[in-house]
């Protein structure tokens, strides 16, 4: 008898990559068996199978899976748990269903926080004002005056206090930057809305959290994740961003520690207000950021803003609340042709570049950019991926596969809400409407999938998010499916935040389960393949574990 395992997971259904590690598949009929020692699996078989029962012992920790589900740990491929825990500490709005909810919390933090002169968190929803921007009078009164500095759910705006604008010296003459807009009242002075880099000018006058305070909040939302069954992620912004601290030192501090339990890949910041000179920091952070599970091996470039501001980079213009075209095609945060300059740049120094793309127009761009780096540079193993992807002409989809571009897909967002039915179809015309989250056919045109959740942005349940996958729709929101013939299958959705996220993430011994694979797992507390897809949402995590180490088990 050899050595025996550590853990073996026996009595249920094992779901890995199979051929095509772009759909997950059931490992063989039947009930299976997993075994487990040190950090790697070591076995997949029967649950009574000869060699499964050779390597338990008296000390394997035997979990009983009574039927439930066995899957490779889910990677969310763009999140920001650095941000989102500094919000769980400080104002969090994340999760508010209403307005008076929010104004409720915001009231209620800035009693408790007497002494500080700032009021600052996220997580406010744009549906909850006309046009989506809120007024600085709503919040001076909730505050008592006092500045005050929230950003929107989606990251690309801040709602602000009077307080805070004198703080920031922004008045009716001040300009917009050239990456952003302050929202103005009929007479020219700022309302309370700063939009894209326009927040930037009021946050970078928040006070600091120390080191200990931010990575007490990175814990925090690791925790958060964990319990999601997320056992690896990309930070999609390791960098200084519309106020918020560069959360470097952080994850640093945090696998310095050993506390940093989850496989993490940092995306550097590219500063669209700048240009090839800031590379060589580009380099020195990435040497700095490889430490215990942490790597800094990719670069962020945003390029455009979101479709509700219209800051979203379109190839034909934004409509009025009249359905008239207007003369705004959304941002180019970063000039086309630089772009693909940067993008050769960083390719050739071996970064594997994330870019943000909501519009067609920056689509467009992005996979020019990565064209114009394999012309130059060859075919790589960089492993580039552009994210979000709301609104795709249709000539751009087969280039992800022809160019080996993974498209990173935030699915909970492809339903029917108000964001999307009062803020955006509208002023987007029904051709583009008919355009938007086409994850069906990017699959069907070869592309790779990877998954995320823009936590906190929105929430970071994988669950969830395969569930508007499949079904296009909210759960229990009773909708109209969102272009129901651009649903994924559920084991395509699941592919997705596994065996597509860990190749997005350069982790290759993770993402499926086989002999020889890190044991990077999750426990389902059901079988959602056996259920009503209208159900998927339904399913929940048992038991998390990274390397064998379980880092998560459900209350029971």
């Amino acid at each position: 008898m050899g050595a025996q395992a550590d853990v073996v997971f026996t009595g249920g259904a094992v779901y890995t990559a199979g051929q095509d590690p772009r759909r997950l598949v059931r490992v063989g009929p039947g009930s299976q068996a997993v075994a487990v020692r040190g950090m790697r699996i070591v076995a997949v078989g029967g649950a009574g199978d000869p060699g499964i029962a050779d390597l338990t012992g008296p000390r394997t920790d035997v979990v009983d899976l009574r039927g439930r589900a066995l899957l490779p740990g889910f990677q969310d491929a763009h999140v920001h748990p650095a941000f989102a825990g500094v919000t769980m500490i400080g104002c969090n709005l994340i999760g508010a269903a209403t307005l008076d909810e929010a104004l409720a919390r915001i009231s209620a933090y800035a009693a408790s926080h007497p002494g500080r002169e700032w009021i600052a968190g996220s997580g406010w929803r744009m549906e909850w004002f006309d046009r989506g921007t809120p007024g600085r009078e709503l919040l001076d009164r909730v505050t008592g005056g006092r500045a005050a500095y929230l950003t929107n759910r989606d990251g690309h705006g801040a709602w602000v206090s009077t307080r805070a604008l004198g703080l920031a010296g922004i008045d009716a003459g001040t300009p917009d930057p050239p990456d952003g807009r302050i929202e103005r009242s009929a007479g020219g002075s700022p309302q309370g809305t700063l939009h894209e880099g326009a927040a930037t000018l009021v946050g970078r006058h928040l006070p600091p959290l120390t080191v200990d305070e931010r990575v007490a909040g990175l814990l925090l939302a690791q925790q958060h994740l964990h319990a999601r069954g997320i056992t690896a992620w990309q930070d999609a912004i390791v960098g200084e961003y519309l106020g918020s601290a560069d959360p470097l030192p952080v994850y640093l501090a945090a696998a310095a520690a050993g506390t940093l339990t989850a496989r993490v890949q940092g995306a550097l910041w590219w500063d669209r207000g700048r240009g090839a000179e800031q590379l060589p920091g580009i380099l020195a952070r990435r040497e700095q950021g490889q430490a215990g599970r942490f790597r800094a091996n990719t670069v962020k470039i945003m390029q455009d803003g979101v479709a509700e501001t219209f800051t979203a980079g379109m190839i034909e213009p934004y409509l009025d609340s009249c359905g008239c075209q207007t003369g705004n095609r959304g941002l180019s945060h970063v000039d086309p042709a630089a772009l693909r300059e940067y993008v050769t740049l960083l390719d050739a120094h071996g970064f594997q570049v994330h870019l943000h793309a909501i519009g067609d127009r920056a689509v467009r761009e992005s996979l020019d950019a990565i064209e114009a780096a394999r012309g130059a540079n060859g075919a790589g193993d960089n492993r580039h991926h552009i994210a979000h992807l709301q609104v795709m002409h249709p000539d751009d989809i087969p280039r992800f596969a022809a160019l080996g571009v993974t498209a990173n897909v935030q699915a909970l967002w492809a339903a029917h809400e108000p964001q999307l039915d009062e803020l955006t179809i509208p002023f987007i015309g029904p051709e583009r409407a008919a355009r938007q989250y086409l994850f069906g056919d990017l699959l069907r045109s070869g592309a790779r999938l990877a998954a995320g959740s823009d936590w906190a942005v929105s929430s970071a349940n994988p669950l969830r998010a395969v569930h508007v996958a499949v079904n296009r729709t909210l759960p229990g929101a009773g909708a109209e499916p969102l272009l129901p013939a651009q649903r994924l299958s559920l084991g395509e959705a699941l592919a997705a935040y596994t065996s597509g996220s860990a190749y997005v993430n350069h982790l290759d011994e993770t993402g499926a389960i086989e002999a020889g694979r890190v044991a990077d797992l999750v426990v389902l507390d059901r079988d959602p393949f056996e259920g009503p897809p209208e159900d998927i949402a339904s399913t929940a995590v048992a038991l998390t574990y990274v390397a064998g180490e379980r880092v998560y088990a459900a209350q029971r």
